[in-house]
């Protein structure tokens, strides 16, 4: 028997019975489109953890002052370890590990500009912390080297300060802003972020960034007054490279150590937010996720397959009769397998390409259409698409192989008695 002869009876057979060839072809395009889009949307909720976390800084680690917790060179354990500028100045002097280095200071100002007011959180920074800090400016520009070194009262507005003190499409860049009553020029507009995670007053689009010498000028701590040597809110430190970041954050403790009187060895006296270690475990987590939405969509495939061998052994005892009939005018055991085997493979291609074209063709429409904050655009994955056709293979195998040999076993004369 040709080929063509073969394919033309496979289409009748299947034209024949619509509904369960649909409903049988239709498991298997669901378990390949869930393969593309459950692994897609797994790779996207990673790429998206990891730009939100590129927002904060993606090699970063933000230090605050601690208790000691241990005695050393007679002092007490459990002292107050409280950060200045000068612990900054430090860093940047002697830690070789350690690429840039910022001071935070940071407050609550009230703010006035012409159309309306607020009282939202400052922060007086390093021109060096608006480039590991990932700040970027819409409209405008960042602060400069002369600006913190001239105490310029130059401010720079989050995307939601701005909204607040700027309404709508008012202008913002160049005007005048009064801080506590001081006047301060608006330099940039942050483009705004994406943060789902924040320290310190919140997220950076609801923040003002002033240069460090101007915020401790105008508004210092109230216990600690004064530039040289004022309490500062917090240090942020970028080491040299991610495979020295251990390295950095040990010699970090030896630099402060020798200037606050602790062990370097004592956690306690510092608190650390390791931005680094926190994009290692949150990719760890949204890649076992995407290993298990994999697991789950392959799972669903198999179990199409499960459904085509079922109905190709009903179709075996349907064609009973039949199979006895071919077999007496002279068909071949080889036929007969052959004439199953086509029909499951093509119940398995068809539905397979038509689910291939339905999960990569949803994955590219949700890549083009806008979708809310929380649901990331899938991704279409190399990986996800080979073992989609690499199990469709194997299901196009397993699943006909069994009733093709099952029916090419039968006798003519047990076919004939058949009812």
């Amino acid at each position: 028997m040709s080929i063509l002869e073969i394919l033309k009876q496979t289409v009748r057979a299947l034209w024949e019975q619509k509904l369960r060839s649909f409903l049988t072809m239709f498991g298997i395009a669901w378990g390949i489109a869930s393969v593309i889009l459950l692994v897609g949307l797994g790779i996207g909720f990673n790429v998206d953890q990891k730009h939100r976390m590129r927002s904060i800084g993606t090699d970063i680690a933000i230090v605050w002052g601690g208790k000691t917790g241990a005695q050393a060179g007679g002092y007490a354990a459990g002292r107050d370890i409280r950060l200045t500028i000068d612990d900054a100045r430090a860093i940047q002097r002697e830690g070789f590990l350690i690429k840039t280095v910022s001071p935070e200071l940071t407050h609550n100002v009230s703010q006035v500009s012409a159309w309306n007011a607020a009282n939202r959180a400052v922060r007086g920074v390093w021109p060096e912390y608006q480039h590991f800090r990932s700040l970027t400016v819409s409209t405008g520009r960042l602060m400069t080297q002369k600006d913190e070194e001239d105490g310029h009262r130059v401010v720079i507005l989050g995307a939601e300060s701005k909204e607040q003190l700027f309404p709508g499409s008012k202008p913002a860049v160049g005007q005048e802003l009064l801080m506590q009553g001081l006047p301060y020029t608006v330099i940039g507009i942050l483009e705004k972020k994406k943060q789902n995670s924040s320290y310190g007053s919140g997220p950076d689009n609801s923040q003002l960034f002033v240069p460090y010498t101007s915020m401790a000028r105008d508004f210092p701590p109230k216990d600690k007054p004064g530039i040289i040597r004022g309490g500062i809110s917090n240090l942020v430190i970028e080491p040299v490279s991610p495979e020295k970041h251990e390295e950095a954050i040990a010699q970090l403790y030896r630099v402060l150590s020798a200037r606050h009187h602790f062990e370097p060895t004592d956690k306690d006296a510092l608190f650390i937010w390791d931005t680094f270690e926190g994009a290692k475990l949150v990719e760890r987590i949204f890649s076992v996720m995407t290993l298990f939405f994999g697991a789950v969509a392959l799972l669903t495939l198999c179990l199409g397959g499960i459904g085509v061998m079922n109905i190709m052994l009903v179709v075996v005892t349907e064609r009973t009769r039949g199979i006895g009939v071919r077999k007496a005018l002279g068909a071949t055991a080889r036929d007969i397998q052959r004439q199953f085997l086509a029909e499951s493979a093509t119940i398995t291609l068809i539905s397979g390409g038509l689910g291939f074209a339905g999960g990569v063709g949803i994955t590219l429409l949700m890549r083009l259409i806008p979708l809310p904050d929380f649901i990331p655009h899938p991704v279409i994955s190399p990986v996800a698409v080979l073992l989609s056709l690499l199990t469709l293979s194997l299901i196009t195998l397993t699943a006909g192989t069994y009733p093709a040999r099952r029916a090419a076993s039968l006798s003519p004369i047990e076919c004939l008695r058949s009812e």
